[in-house]
């Protein structure tokens, strides 16, 4: 998967992260490591190594990282987003001043954290191949890296859901009880009307739950934590009454049990721990 180049959204996180290991007051202030050890003639080439199988993601945030640290650094990277790689596979080629030990983390955060969402939800994805479900993340990131985060869900073969409150509708038990659940399939038509083309979706717990959902008549039907037994038995009614509704399960959700859920036949499995829990994908510059 090949990325745009960071917009100014990226390159001021970029910015930020790297103002987290510079600042400082007075002459303390900087890469004092590399500043005060190494000649400020000389010259370094690294090689960005993959320590761990998985799948790439975040090159040109890197790149970017070294950018911002020194302009006369080069990154070449010799991977694409999207990638599948194994221990010991060369993914970028780094040259340049001494400046390019001062963006070596920064730029290894980058790609470590995205990298580890996307092998997670390669993981989840090939998991469920065979089946009709698309695994899909949710809105719990790493606060400011939304946009990055879900960018990893896509190199690692997954579906987003909604980026955020203002382009889905998601009705939750707590919408539910806020206004009472008589006035909700009057709201929600309301709401189709005033909205056209903006999809629904109505969350359900319990088989009450889920017919006050059919009659709002949603896009899309959300099964959340609800055992296996009740699952199977929610989409077997679900479907035989509204075809056309997508279902989504979400909760509780692993690798170890997420093909069962796939099996039972839903379109959709949301899955939070693809960009709340995801492990970073173990990397290292060697000089």
């Amino acid at each position: 998967m090949r990325p745009a180049r960071p917009g100014s959204a990226e390159r001021a996180l970029v910015r930020s992260a790297l103002q987290e290991d510079l600042r400082g007051t007075g002459r303390a202030r900087g890469d004092l490591s590399t500043r005060e050890f190494l000649p400020a003639d000389l010259r370094l080439e690294g090689l960005v190594v993959a320590k761990a199988p998985g799948v790439v993601c975040g090159l040109s945030l890197a790149a970017e990282s070294f950018r911002q640290a020194s302009p006369r650094i080069r990154f070449r990277a010799l991977a694409r987003d999207g990638q599948r790689v194994r221990p010991g596979r060369t993914l970028a080629v780094v040259s340049g001043p001494r400046e390019l030990l001062t963006g070596e983390r920064t730029a290894l955060n980058f790609l470590q954290r995205l990298s580890g969402v996307a092998t997670l939800t390669r993981a989840f994805v090939d998991r469920v191949r065979g089946t009709r479900a698309r695994i899909l993340d949710t809105r719990k990131t790493l606060p400011g890296w939304r946009a990055l985060d879900k960018y990893a869900v896509r190199c690692g073969g997954g579906t987003n859901h909604r980026m955020g409150l203002y382009d889905m509708v998601m009705l939750k038990d707590n919408h539910v009880c806020s206004v009472g659940s008589a006035r909700f399939p009057e709201l929600v038509g309301r709401f189709r009307r005033k909205y056209r083309g903006v999809p629904v979706l109505v969350e359900a717990k319990t088989r009450r739950e889920v017919l006050l959902a059919l009659s709002c008549k949603p896009d899309i039907l959300l099964l959340d934590n609800m055992p296996l037994s009740r699952l199977r038995r929610e989409i077997r009614f679900i479907r035989s009454r509204s075809p056309r509704t997508l279902i989504e399960i979400s909760g509780g959700v692993s690798l170890k049990n997420v093909r069962r859920l796939a099996l039972l036949g839903p379109d959709r499995i949301s899955v939070g721990r693809l960009t709340h829990s995801a492990p970073a994908l173990d990397m290292s510059l060697e000089l």
